[in-house]
């Protein structure tokens, strides 16, 4: 009977384990910005310690106006690819106003 008990308590956990699903190492929240006129854009959960250039923005017009609502800080750069030297790191809960432009962004 102990065994039996043994080995319920045991496949139950194991089914636990593969149940819960990992982490999805994201940034959770909102980071919204806007681009051109005033036009919204947005990554919801974003992935962290990955580079992305922000739909929307082009060489022409960069994104602007951003707010990180995500529990992550983020890393804004006025190039593609998180290039250059010009950049802004947001903490979360950070709002900037429209002379911040940006094109593209890295969570911690």
């Amino acid at each position: 009977m102990r065994l039996r008990n043994t080995v319920i308590a045991a496949a139950s956990a194991i089914a636990l384990v593969l149940a819960v699903p990992t982490s999805a190492n994201a940034a959770t929240g909102e980071f919204l910005y806007k681009v051109g006129p005033g036009l919204p854009h947005g990554l919801t959960d974003p992935p962290s310690e990955e580079c992305l250039n922000l739909p929307g923005a082009t060489d022409e017009e960069p994104g602007h106006s951003p707010r990180n609502l995500t529990l992550s800080t983020a890393t804004v750069f006025l190039d593609f690819n998180c290039e250059g030297d010009v950049y802004y790191v947001m903490n979360p809960g950070k709002i900037l106003g429209p002379r911040l432009k940006l094109r593209s962004v890295v969570f911690s």
